[in-house]
Parts: structure tokens; sequence; C-alpha cells
């Protein structure tokens, strides 16, 4: 017969061995939480600067932006953060790794993210924004009071999936020395050898992360629904 304290007990061996670690997990994980939550904020700005410029009829104002998520969409994420920390300071400019992974990936989600916002501005009907004027409303009010409240509907399931993907790329800064949960799970290996345990648990909290991510998405997916 099967010695049914042999796999509990092996288990309660497994979590002994790991439980020190985890405090530090912990706040390796929170150090990426709150870069996903600064970059986030940094591509909302960036992307509806540059969708709003990308719509504009002047081209003067639409050709930089358009340079600007040629440029982003074109080259790799790394590269660009290699670009503003490594780079950068071959022109006097230098930033910690905290500030410039954050305007790294910032600068790079914007762009995507004015894609996003371009896309559920042109899915409003014209007639919108023509009404608006013509009710004595300027381009930018009607703008913030008219559209891109219903424009927000259609974005919120593409952001969602763009702001996990932004928690999964803080992971590219642990390259610029910032460490954060993927750095400091590499450490770990390196002093202890268990590359499967602690790879997992690294696994586990950017997953439990970006669920919390999908459900305050939903949250307001449903508070939009209701109020408009």
């Amino acid at each position: 017969m099967m010695d049914a304290d042999g796999p509990v007990a092996a288990a309660i061996a497994w979590w002994v061995s790991i439980e020190d670690y985890l405090p530090s997990f912990l706040d390796a994980a929170w150090l990426a939480f709150q870069l996903t939550l600064v970059i986030i904020g940094l591509t909302w700005v960036f992307g509806l600067v540059v969708a709003l410029a990308k719509t504009s009829r002047y081209r003067v104002i639409r050709w930089p932006a358009e340079l600007y998520v040629w440029f982003i969409r074109g080259t790799p994420t790394l590269i660009q953060v290699f670009i503003f920390y490594f780079g950068l300071p071959q022109i006097d400019i230098r930033m910690s790794p905290f500030a410039a992974g954050c305007l790294a990936l910032g600068l790079n989600g914007g762009a995507y993210v004015a894609e996003i916002i371009r896309g559920g501005l042109l899915a409003i009907p014209k007639g919108q924004m023509e009404s608006a004027i013509a009710l004595g409303m300027s381009p930018w009010t009607a703008m913030g009071r008219i559209i891109l409240p219903q424009a927000i509907r259609i974005i919120i399931p593409p952001l969602t999936n763009e702001a996990a993907t932004t928690l999964k790329n803080t992971s590219l800064l642990s390259t610029i020395t910032l460490v954060e949960l993927t750095l400091h799970a590499q450490l770990i290996i390196a002093a202890t050898y268990r590359p499967f345990d602690f790879y997992i648990i690294a696994a586990i909290l950017y997953l439990i992360m970006t669920s919390v991510l999908t459900q305050i998405a939903a949250w307001l997916e449903r508070r939009y629904q209701l109020r408009y």
C-alpha cells in the first residue's frame, strides 16, 4: 500500500525550502507592479496625444506622430530600452534604471496605444462631431464630452491586452540592472541552482498580477456600458 505521508511530506519539505524566499519575491513583484502602473500611465498619455495628432488634418502635426509610430513598431523593444539606458549617457543624458525603463517602455507602449485609440475614434461616426460643433461646442469640448467617452467603451478590451503586455515587458528591464521580479528570480536561482522552483514562483506572481489588471479592466468595461 502506498504511503500517503510520502507526497505530503515532500510538499511540506518543498514549502519549507522556499518559504524564506517568498517575502523578497513579493517585494520584487510589487516593484514590477509599480513599474507597470507608471508605464501604463505614460502609454495612455503618449497614446492619446499621438492618436489625436495622427487624426489631425495638418501634416506638420500628423507626420511626426506617424514617424514616431513607424519607428517604435519597427524596432525591438529591448533595443529601445538599451538606447535610453546605455545610449543617452553618450550625449550627457543620464537616468536611473527605473526612469529609463519607464520612459522607454512608456514610449514603446504609447505607439500601440495610439493605434488603439485612433481605431476607437475612427469607429465613432463623423456626424457626431459635426453635430456637436453645430450646437456651438468647440472641437476640443466635443472630443472630451462626446467622442472620447464613446470610444473608451470600444478600446477598453485592447487596452487590457496592452496593459498585460506592459506588465510582462517589465521583465526586459532586468537587462539594465533593475531588480524586478525576473532578475530577482535569476539571482536566487544563481545562488540555489533551482530554476524550476523559482521560475514557477515568478510565473505564478506574474499570472496573479495580470489577473488583477484583467479584473480592473472588466470592472471599467461594465461601468462604461452602464453609463453609455
